[in-house]
């Protein structure tokens, strides 16, 4: 219930909009939705079987009362009732402060709406958005327990909360809350999603040109996820962790980094792997950490032919992934990135090309490849396509590479009809299988909407 003596103050709203942002760094969201998209990606292997639920989003066994969906929902609706209280209450005025609190509400209704549809609702691609999606919740009546609505109605409130909160924010905040640019960023992915590529395009080039964010250099970009999102020029918005918050070996980068408080149990999959091999030099190596043999002077084991020799888990080779390990130098905290100005880039460079720009596509493509440490022949343009026959892959291998474990991977290959090839070890694949491979009108590319929450509301239908 609401406490009224809390929100009738200025003081009370900006407190009620701080925990809402908790909200969303609460592990039953951050981490449950970072297990439905990255897991679910051809970016990872798992190395062994595990009773947490996280295996049915990895091997794309979905339950209809998977604990960790039923979290995400609860938690997700949870905060989206927090962004109602602060709407509800703050009319727009004149005032600054009370305008950027109410377009930072907008923001993160917004966000999460959008997170929720992705997970529950199909690609709005396939269909022009006539599936059925989520709940769509603008208010605090806890009785009212609405159908889900179709996937094109969810985008339709979340690119207008998104508008209103550009149009109401006015603080330059740092990039863990929201803002003009970080609204204008999102709402670039909602277009680039829905298949509208000139407003995709028109938003990214927009926050690229606002100056307010800056590509790391090719000597600090190995350590990008070091260092706080405050430190960050080039982070749009983060979900901001600080010391009190490392969850240790609940954090997300525990399943990814095998230390002193990791797991260390899913790894970067070949496929990746051969994909960012075909140039040695790319700094996005840096990210992808393989665990050798070592003999008792510390050196590395090598075979017979002199080659080194892997540490395996269960037999799989272990490639450790760091962009969730280390910030401030502390070995599970992380501030998982949301928006960052490299996917701008990339987002225009896909919409030039759907737009048939393919020159301006390729020139976005080799800022971010330049910035990873590659020039001359590893550059691409129209003579030279390094064996692709459309701009449109090379734009979508670039994505892979550079937004890689950043919960979009999945996302790219469904919205664009194109199949999820998983054809690599891992425990993905029964035994004596070799192959897994998802096409976007799977029925589990998407989540079962909670057993339990269909129980309580009655008005929900579940997804096939």
């Amino acid at each position: 219930m609401i406490n009224e003596e809390v929100v009738n103050t200025i003081e009370g709203l900006q407190s009620a909009t701080i925990g809402t942002y908790n909200y969303i760094k609460d592990a039953y969201y951050v981490r449950n939705y970072h297990f439905f998209t990255e897991y679910a990606s051809d970016n990872v292997s798992l190395s062994g079987t595990t009773t947490d639920p996280l295996f049915y989003a990895y091997n794309y066994q979905h339950q209809k009362n998977q604990a960790n969906s039923e979290q995400f929902w609860r938690k997700a609706y949870q905060a989206i009732y927090g962004t109602n209280v602060v709407i509800e209450k703050v009319p727009q005025t004149e005032d600054a402060i009370r305008n950027q609190l109410l377009g930072e509400n907008h923001y993160l209704r917004a966000m999460i709406h959008f997170d929720l549809v992705k997970v529950f609702g199909r690609p709005y691609t396939e269909d022009n958005g006539e599936s059925l999606g989520v709940m769509i919740k603008t208010n605090t009546d806890v009785t009212e327990l609405p159908p889900r609505s179709k996937v094109k109605d969810v985008y339709a409130l979340v690119i207008s909360d998104l508008n209103k909160a550009i149009e109401l924010t006015n603080s330059s905040k740092n990039n863990t809350f929201a803002s003009k640019e970080v609204a204008k960023a999102l709402l670039s992915r909602v277009y680039l999603y829905m298949g509208n590529y000139e407003q995709a395009y028109a938003l990214a080039d927009e926050v690229i040109k606002s100056q307010r964010y800056a590509l790391l250099s090719s000597v600090e970009y190995p350590k990008y996820f070091t260092k706080s999102p405050e430190e960050n020029a080039e982070t749009i918005f983060a979900i901001k962790h600080v010391l009190s918050d490392d969850r240790t070996w609940g954090s997300l980068g525990s399943m990814y980094w095998g230390g002193s408080s990791g797991y260390g149990e899913m790894y970067a999959s070949l496929s990746y792997r051969n994909l960012l091999n075909k140039f040695p030099n790319d700094l996005r190596n840096s990210f992808v950490v393989a665990q050798y043999e070592k003999n008792a002077d510390g050196s590395v084991k090598t075979d017979a032919q002199g080659k080194p020799v892997f540490q395996k888990r269960n037999g799989y080779e272990k490639h450790f992934i760091s962009k969730y390990s280390f910030q401030n130098g502390y070995e599970s905290l992380s501030s998982p990135v949301v928006l960052r100005l490299a996917e701008m880039y990339l987002n225009r460079a896909e919409a030039a090309f759907h737009l048939g720009k393919q020159a301006e596509a390729l020139a976005d493509v080799n800022v971010i490849r330049q910035r990873a440490g590659l020039s001359g022949a590893a550059l691409f343009s129209t003579d030279n396509m390094m064996g692709y026959t459309s701009v449109l892959d090379v734009v979508l291998d670039e994505r892979r590479l550079e937004l890689a474990f950043e919960s979009q991977r999945k996302f790219d290959v469904f919205r664009n009809k194109q199949t999820l090839y998983r054809n690599y070890p891992g425990t993905h694949l029964a035994s004596g299988q070799t192959t897994q491979e998802i096409g976007y009108k799977d029925a589990r590319v998407i989540f079962y909407i909670p057993e339990q929450d269909m129980v309580v509301n009655t008005n929900l239908v579940q997804n096939p």
